[in-house]
Protein backbone atom coordinates (compact mmCIF):
# COMPACT_ATOMS: atom_id res chain seq x y z
CA UNK A 1 0.00 0.00 0.00
CA UNK A 2 1.27 3.34 -0.84
CA UNK A 3 1.92 6.08 1.06
CA UNK A 4 -0.64 8.52 -0.79
CA UNK A 5 -3.04 5.14 -0.32
CA UNK A 6 -2.90 5.70 3.55
CA UNK A 7 -2.60 8.99 3.82
CA UNK A 8 -6.09 9.40 1.30
CA UNK A 9 -7.51 6.26 3.82
CA UNK A 10 -6.79 8.24 6.79
CA UNK A 11 -7.84 11.08 5.83
CA UNK A 12 -11.22 9.38 4.69
CA UNK A 13 -11.22 8.01 8.06
CA UNK A 14 -10.95 11.30 9.66
CA UNK A 15 -14.02 12.68 7.94
CA UNK A 16 -16.33 10.19 8.35
CA UNK A 17 -15.72 10.37 12.25
CA UNK A 18 -16.45 14.06 12.07
CA UNK A 19 -19.98 13.26 10.20
CA UNK A 20 -20.91 10.70 12.54
CA UNK A 21 -20.31 12.96 15.38
CA UNK A 22 -22.34 15.81 13.79
CA UNK A 23 -24.73 12.91 12.61
CA UNK A 24 -24.55 13.89 8.49
CA UNK A 25 -24.81 10.72 6.45
CA UNK A 26 -21.35 10.06 4.30
CA UNK A 27 -21.84 10.53 0.71
CA UNK A 28 -18.72 9.33 -1.54
CA UNK A 29 -19.43 11.30 -4.72
CA UNK A 30 -22.30 13.99 -5.30
CA UNK A 31 -23.70 11.76 -8.15
CA UNK A 32 -25.22 9.34 -5.64
CA UNK A 33 -27.28 11.59 -3.83
CA UNK A 34 -30.22 10.13 -3.08
CA UNK A 35 -29.42 6.83 -4.59
CA UNK A 36 -29.43 3.67 -2.09
CA UNK A 37 -25.75 2.51 -1.72
CA UNK A 38 -25.39 -1.53 -2.45
CA UNK A 39 -21.73 -2.68 -0.77
CA UNK A 40 -21.12 -6.45 -0.92
CA UNK A 41 -19.62 -7.35 2.68
CA UNK A 42 -17.92 -10.43 1.16
CA UNK A 43 -16.15 -8.05 -1.60
CA UNK A 44 -14.99 -5.70 0.56
CA UNK A 45 -13.78 -7.85 3.34
CA UNK A 46 -12.04 -9.55 1.06
CA UNK A 47 -10.16 -6.19 -0.91
CA UNK A 48 -9.40 -5.52 2.45
CA UNK A 49 -7.58 -8.64 3.48
CA UNK A 50 -6.06 -8.47 -0.10
CA UNK A 51 -4.44 -4.98 0.67
CA UNK A 52 -3.23 -6.22 4.31
CA UNK A 53 -1.29 -8.94 2.66
CA UNK A 54 -0.24 -6.45 -0.06
CA UNK A 55 1.20 -4.01 2.76
CA UNK A 56 2.49 -7.15 4.69
CA UNK A 57 4.52 -8.69 1.40
CA UNK A 58 5.87 -5.32 0.48
CA UNK A 59 7.48 -4.81 3.82
CA UNK A 60 8.71 -8.41 3.60
CA UNK A 61 10.62 -6.66 0.23
CA UNK A 62 11.36 -3.53 2.11
CA UNK A 63 13.55 -5.01 4.68
CA UNK A 64 15.17 -8.13 2.31
CA UNK A 65 16.68 -5.24 0.02
CA UNK A 66 17.54 -2.88 3.38
CA UNK A 67 19.33 -6.44 4.78
CA UNK A 68 20.86 -6.83 1.32
CA UNK A 69 22.43 -3.42 1.17
CA UNK A 70 20.20 -2.09 -0.89
CA UNK A 71 21.29 1.67 -1.06
CA UNK A 72 17.79 2.89 -2.28
CA UNK A 73 16.07 1.59 1.43
CA UNK A 74 16.67 3.88 4.20
CA UNK A 75 16.58 2.25 7.82
CA UNK A 76 13.80 5.33 8.08
CA UNK A 77 11.83 3.72 5.45
CA UNK A 78 12.28 0.15 6.44
CA UNK A 79 10.73 0.66 9.75
CA UNK A 80 8.15 2.74 8.49
CA UNK A 81 7.02 0.13 6.18
CA UNK A 82 7.00 -2.49 8.30
CA UNK A 83 5.29 -0.38 10.99
CA UNK A 84 2.24 0.61 8.21
CA UNK A 85 2.22 -3.53 7.89
CA UNK A 86 2.07 -4.28 11.71
CA UNK A 87 -0.69 -1.36 12.31
CA UNK A 88 -2.46 -2.51 9.33
CA UNK A 89 -2.59 -6.33 10.45
CA UNK A 90 -3.66 -5.86 14.04
CA UNK A 91 -6.76 -3.11 12.56
CA UNK A 92 -7.83 -6.52 10.45
CA UNK A 93 -7.40 -8.48 13.89
CA UNK A 94 -9.30 -6.15 15.81
CA UNK A 95 -12.49 -6.60 12.92
CA UNK A 96 -12.11 -9.80 12.98
CA UNK A 97 -12.29 -9.91 16.89
CA UNK A 98 -15.60 -7.72 17.10
CA UNK A 99 -16.74 -9.72 14.32
CA UNK A 100 -16.37 -12.96 15.44
CA UNK A 101 -18.01 -11.39 18.93
CA UNK A 102 -21.23 -9.89 16.98
CA UNK A 103 -21.49 -13.41 15.66
CA UNK A 104 -21.61 -15.14 18.74
CA UNK A 105 -23.85 -13.07 20.53
CA UNK A 106 -26.23 -13.46 17.49
CA UNK A 107 -26.07 -16.95 17.88
CA UNK A 108 -26.49 -17.03 21.93
CA UNK A 109 -29.46 -14.91 21.31
CA UNK A 110 -32.83 -16.55 22.12
CA UNK A 111 -35.34 -17.13 19.11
Amino acid sequence: MSDMNVQSLLAQMRVMEAQSKMGIKPVSSPELVGQPQQVDFSNMLKNTIEAVNATSLESARVADAFERGDSNISLAQMMLTMEKANVSFQAMTQVRNRLLTAYQEIMNMPV
